[in-house]
């Protein structure tokens, strides 16, 4: 709590200085989500199994150009949930207020019987930059993953796939220094803050370009583990082609830890009618060749680049096509070949006004007992999404 009162008088005196000297800028939204949620069996304590959440979401963006070189960075998350998921399962705030980070910047402020706010600072840095160099220190979001369902290489901050509704993805505490080599090719080195070395992180990243190619080599050390890991992005006749893969081994004879290799391949295409498809392949070497069981999406809050799947093989297919420049639709889908178990999500999205959008969503998950995703259920969604 002493972390966040100091942060949130260094907001105060941020903005207050910036607002003398109108060099600063701030955007943001605001979401109302309708969750509707049928679960496969009812949840242990509920009396019900038809549960619903009401999220109005707000996000404030916070940028103050101090000079030409540095620039302060805020940004905050807040969320008021209601509905009978709270009251009928009330570990759910707890599961929410949740911070990975060297310091907790998450909190519920005000909260009720059945109903809380929560609020949390996921960007919290300082950027300097001076000719080829650029440090950033505090929370940002490193993001080292090239495809776009699952990112090996994203070793810092993960993120699934299903969880939609959080555009942003999380950040982490950390110092990151970068040098720009070229117009194409740049290096950079990450320190992750942490308590213990198993909390902690130091990996280096270099990025260039080569027959029409991106290229990006990475190493270093993270949590338990150290990391290898490359990834490409280019193209093969106009269509896109990425895959990433990053090896983990422990650090220590004796860690719980074990070998594994991640890896993911992707390929998407627009076709001259604007309909576009994408597909993608995820490995685990050391995941399950059974029934992969053990998904939960209320619960599954802490993923890492080396558990993206509990499966040694996914598959990813998606269509989407816009009817006119305000309608777009969209069909996704993902199965466990080896267990059988599926997941399938419709979605349509209409601009009612400028900065203004409603869409609608659903996240089909289906399944035998114990299998990756037969265990979950089904959830549909109802969005309307102001920007300023």
């Amino acid at each position: 709590m002493k972390h966040l009162i100091l942060f949130l008088i260094s907001f105060v005196v941020v903005y207050s200085a910036s607002a003398q000297e109108k060099n600063w800028e701030l955007n943001g939204y605001i979401k109302e989500l309708f969750m509707y949620y049928h679960p496969e069996q009812q949840l242990p304590g509920t009396d019900t199994r038809d549960l619903t959440t009401n999220t109005i979401h707000n996000r404030l963006n916070f940028k103050w150009y101090t000079s030409d070189q540095v620039t302060a960075v805020v940004e905050m998350r807040n969320r008021l949930l209601t509905g009978s998921l709270i009251k009928e399962f009330p570990d759910y705030q707890a599961v929410i207020d949740q911070d990975n980070g060297f310091l907790d910047l998450s909190f519920v402020p005000i909260e009720g019987q059945h109903w809380f706010l929560h609020s949390v600072f996921d960007r919290a840095y300082l950027d300097w930059t001076s000719g080829n160099w650029q440090v950033r220190l505090g929370r940002q979001r490193v993001n080292w993953g090239i495809n776009l369902v699952w990112n090996p290489n994203d070793v810092f901050n993960s993120f699934s796939y299903f969880d939609f509704d959080y555009e942003e993805r999380p950040g982490t505490d950390a110092i990151r220094i970068q040098y720009y080599t070229g117009l194409t090719s740049s290096a950079e080195l990450v320190y992750q803050f942490g308590e213990t070395a198993n909390e902690m992180a130091l990996t280096g990243l270099y990025r260039f370009s080569r027959w029409s190619y991106d290229f990006q080599l990475m190493s270093g050390w993270v949590g338990p583990d150290y990391v290898f890991g490359a990834g490409w992005a280019g193209d093969i006749e106009g269509a896109g082609f990425r895959g990433e893969i990053t090896h983990f081994t422990p650090r220590e004879n004796d860690s719980t830890s074990e070998k594994a290799t991640v890896a993911s391949i992707s390929a998407d295409y627009t076709f001259p009618s604007s309909l576009y498809i994408h597909s993608s392949v995820l490995y685990n070497s050391h995941g399950k060749k059974g029934n992969a069981g053990g998904l939960n999406l209320l619960l599954t809050d802490n993923l890492s680049a080396k558990y993206l799947s509990f499966a040694q093989y996914a598959l990813f297919g998606q269509c989407s096509f816009p009817v006119n420049p305000l309608f777009s639709t969209s069909l996704s889908g993902i199965v466990n070949p080896n267990d059988g178990s599926w997941y399938f999500g419709p979605s349509l999205s209409y601009s009612l006004h400028n900065n203004l959008e409603l869409m609608t969503t659903g996240q089909l998950f289906f399944g035998k007992d114990g299998s990756e995703y037969g265990d979950i259920g089904q959830l549909l969604f109802a969005r309307l999404k102001w920007s300023f």
